[in-house]
């Protein structure tokens, strides 16, 4: 047998046998027209593909080959570039829709074919006579020739589509089946043909080409319009290719239309296909051949992104839908098989038609619009129902579809929530009904805007009273939207309200739409557990916030698990658990938006306690970028929580870089609520305090604490610390022994509470206690990697901890770890920050200026202070910072991050 590459060889080297002369006649009468029998020319702008070259190699081993794809596809060209790189004998014959598709005149054209091609059939084969019907014998005789022959004869039938009768299939069948390896058929059609494929594909009998190979690639698409003269950049071909899905009629005709524009790119991209002879080419080819039921059916699915038959009978008006459909798909007239029963049209075609239909069924596009609202809304298709009751302008239908099928959650949350948002963004003013004023409430709350959003939902709660129809829907929307509300009003009783109105309207509620939408619930419950935890009340919060985030993992309730994940970090770290904090944190993030992603995106809450984490372990650059990222996230300034963590973590960070006055100003969260937190209260209060005892006011730093609430462990830690910096050790220690021995406190808690004792032990003189109790300190931070606690403490912790046992607890985390044993120590780095220097403001500007070289009367003059006020100053900070002269003053306030 033949192999390929013999056969491409004797293209070259084989004499072309001598080809009788043909007959005059079909059994028609008709004479035999001679370009029927020739290979289709190839254009100069003919792009050969090697691929598709290469998998028509395959012909040559299998019985039969299809190339199958819709008008403009390529087919032909395809097939006669191929066949012309092949040596004899390749019969072509060309049919078309006159008499080819009789038996007779089929088969007569085929024998021409093959005498044409200098593989005639002898006389025992015989020629039809009679164009309606063929004897078996003429049928056996060609077979049993065929199957004798040296080479195989590669028979290509182009425009098969147009043979329709099935006697024509079978007798082709047979003839196919008992050539046996002397015949190669190659089919080349824009419908199935009526051959049992199956059979052939079974057994590996069958090389198959259709649409999808046949499209051009992108970089196919340049290569072709380049050919036409236009060149273009890879990506304005990629974007062709998309909207043309690579139909190479299409991919042509643009380019001949973009060769003759002053701006080729700009043409490709924004060319009007219905203004092009794109549209004239799929008219004449593809909708002028179809019977006026499916030119009618064609022109109102393009209204549609996806159809089924049951869908395109409701905008017929008939019920003949899916036979149409079926037939369709069957010729390749660019309707696509989606899943199931499911179709679309081809994007150009699609939007060819939708232009044509304005012209052929002026104001009709509308009335298909909300057809389709009306029947994809009954069939639970929510989505598509609201694009088209928005396409048809009618927004009373699409936001009662909305707030009727419990989907209002879905303006907050889910996969499509961002593109529901933006398609109702376009609803005008002139759409007055509960349902529109509902989505308008939920519009203005997700944007934060309190007083606008309780308006208009207070204006529906009022309009539902009395309502004859069924709006328990409605009524449980609207109470998921007075829990926003009462959530960025930081109002627990009307949280608490509402969240009791909930359940009991979820009671009258279909359960299928409870189950079709947790995201509603999830949101709930959400909105609770923020609110209770502004309030305070951390157990109820914990609990609420963890029913959700062990929610099951749906995509609708994605981001309200996320939040209240964000939110129980917040609470570990408010309880002094940061590593538990950093976990729950991080488990916040999305997958694809860990820190440091290009664009961030979620709540952002769990990037803040991040933030706040890093800031307790000294990572200040990383707090700090953490902090940054969160401005590029739609944050809430209306959001307790919200504001309330970003003020916390750019306090704490402020307060780490010695920038006191700064982090008492970011400190207060800046939102007006209905209830006051404790712990934002407190940790306002001890940024204050602090900022006092830093400026030398420590009766003013005692003072403010009074606002702290003594409840929270890490609060009353932190305020002890102050209140021994400011020489009150028994308050100190009072605080301490007050917090609740039977609760089981976080690191951040024992640490703190453990270096205020050891501090009061050390002024006391008790140097031993103060050593055990720093001990215990360094071995709970270590495990957490808690620095700035140390940092923080004062001068006094560097005698204890830089020798002896404590600084083999420090070494490595806290402090340089030493060298290898029997390795000579080299030249030793700055050591590291131990703690954060006590300098008041005064001394902070005296400092800076000592750092730009000025001398103390330039000191002193600069400041508008004597020149003993100023020697006075550099005193206090040499001794605080254990140094004695300047330059070691200015070199151990680098060290200390101070400058």
């Amino acid at each position: 047998m033949s192999t390929v590459a013999d056969i491409h060889a004797s293209a070259q080297g084989s004499a072309v046998p001598l080809v009788p002369a043909l007959s005059p006649t079909d059994p028609l009468g008709d004479p035999f027209l001679r370009t029927r029998f020739a290979l289709p020319a190839r254009p100069r702008t003919y792009l050969r593909r090697q691929r598709l070259v290469d998998h028509l190699d395959q012909a040559l081993r299998t019985p039969l080959t299809l190339l199958n794809g819709p008008a403009g596809a390529g087919k032909t060209l395809l097939a006669a570039d191929w066949a012309s790189g092949l040596g004899p004998p390749v019969a072509w014959v060309t049919l078309d829709g006159g008499g080819d598709h009789r038996p007779g005149v089929f088969w007569s054209y085929v024998l021409q074919a093959l005498r044409a091609c200098g593989a005639p059939a002898s006389d025992a084969v015989g020629t039809p006579d009679n164009a309606t019907r063929v004897g078996d014998r003429l049928l056996s005789s060609l077979a049993a020739e065929l199957s004798v022959r040296d080479r195989p004869v590669l028979l290509v039938l182009d425009e098969y589509d147009r043979v329709t009768d099935t006697n024509v299939a079978e007798q082709l069948e047979f003839v196919l089946h008992h050539a046996g390896p002397g015949l190669r058929l190659v089919l080349v059609t824009r419908t199935e043909p009526l051959l049992p494929l199956h059979r052939h594909r079974a057994v590996g009998d069958l090389t198959e080409i259709r649409s999808a190979e046949l499209a051009f690639t992108p970089e196919e698409a340049a290569a072709l319009l380049e050919l036409h003269g236009v060149d273009v950049p890879i990506q304005a071909a990629r974007n062709l290719v998309d909207r043309t899905r690579g139909w190479a009629a299409g991919l042509s005709l643009s380019a001949l239309a973009a060769r003759e524009s002053s701006d080729p790119e700009h043409y490709l991209k924004e060319f009007e296909a219905d203004r092009s002879t794109v549209a004239d080419f799929l008219l004449a080819e593809v909708l002028k051949g179809q019977t006026p039921q499916a030119q009618d059916l064609l022109l109102r699915v393009s209204a549609l992104e996806r159809f089924c038959p049951d869908l395109a009978n409701a905008l017929t008006g008939r019920i003949d839908a899916e036979p149409l459909l079926t037939g369709l798909h069957r010729q390749n007239a660019f309707v696509e098989r989606l899943e199931h029963t499911w179709y679309q049209l081809h994007p150009l075609f699609a939007e060819i038609l939708r232009a044509h239909l304005r012209v052929r069924l002026p104001g009709l596009e509308p009335e298909l619009h909300r057809r389709a609202a009306r029947w994809l809304r009954r069939h639970g298709h929510l989505p598509e129902a609201l694009a088209h009751s928005a396409a048809a302008d009618d927004w009373d239908l699409a936001a009662g579809a909305l707030v009727d099928d419990l989907a209002i959650g879905r303006l907050f949350t889910g996969p499509g929530s961002h593109d529901l948002a933006r398609l109702f963004s376009h609803m005008g003013p002139e759409a007055r009904s509960p349902a529109t004023d509902l989505v308008r409430a939920a519009h203005d709350l997700s944007r934060h805007d309190l007083d606008h959003g309780l308006a208009r939902l207070h204006h529906v709660q009022e309009q539902l009273v009395g309502d004859a129809r069924d709006v328990a829907a409605a009524r449980l929307s609207c109470a998921l939207l007075e829990a926003l509300a009462a959530r960025l009003a930081g109002c627990p009783p009307r949280v608490e309200k509402a969240a009791e109105s909930a359940a009991g309207l979820r009671q009258e509620v279909p359960a299928h739409l409870l189950d079709k939408h947790p995201e509603l619930t999830a949101l709930l419950l959400t909105h609770v557990g923020s609110t209770l935890l502004w309030a305070g009340r951390f157990r109820e919060a914990r609990a609420v916030l963890t029913t959700v985030a062990g929610a099951p993992g749906e995509a609708s309730t994605k981001a309200p698990r996320e939040e209240a994940m964000g939110h129980l970090a917040l609470l570990d770290y408010l309880n002094g658990w940061p590593g538990r904090a950093e976990r729950k944190a991080l488990a916040a993030l999305p997958e694809a938006d860990r820190p440091g992603s290009a664009q961030p995106s979620g709540s952002g809450i769990g990037r803040l306690v991040l933030a706040a984490v890093a800031v307790d372990r000294d990572e200040l650059d990383r707090a700090q970028a953490l902090i940054d990222e969160t401005a590029a996230l739609p944050l809430s300034t209306r959001d307790p929580v919200m504001a309330a963590g970003r003020a916390l973590a750019a306090a704490r960070l402020l307060m780490a870089r010695g920038e006191m006055r700064a982090a008492v100003e970011a400190a207060d969260p800046a939102v007006p609520a209905a209830v006051a937190s404790p712990w934002a209260t407190s940790r306002e209060a001890l940024v204050s305090s602090a900022a006092h005892l830093a400026e030398g006011r420590p009766d003013r730093a005692t003072e403010v604490l009074r606002a702290v609430s003594v409840d929270q462990p890490v609060c009353a830690v932190e305020a002890a610390s102050i209140q021994l910096a400011a020489r009150r050790p028994a308050t100190a220690l009072d605080l301490l022994d007050s917090l609740h021995a039977e609760e089981r406190t976080g690191p951040a808690v024992s640490v703190g509470a453990a270096l205020v004792r050891a501090r009061a032990a050390d002024a006391a003189g008790d140097t031993a206690t103060a050593r055990k109790l720093l001990a215990r300190a360094l071995l709970d931070a270590r495990r957490e990697r808690l620095r700035r606690p140390f940092l923080d403490a004062g001068a006094w912790i560097r005698p204890l901890i830089t020798a002896g046992p404590l600084h083999d607890l420090a070494a490595g985390w806290l402090t340089p770890a030493p060298p290898p044993r029997g390795e000579r120590p080299g030249p030793q780095p700055p050591p590291a920050p131990l703690v954060a220097v006590e300098l008041s403001a005064r001394e902070r500007d005296v400092l800076e200026r000592l750092a730009r070289m000025m001398s103390t009367e330039e000191i002193a003059a600069d400041l508008c202070l004597s020149v003993n006020t100023v020697k006075t100053h550099l005193k206090s900070i040499y001794r605080k910072l254990a140094v004695n002269r300047r330059g070691e003053a200015v070199r151990r306030a680098r060290g200390l991050r101070m400058l």
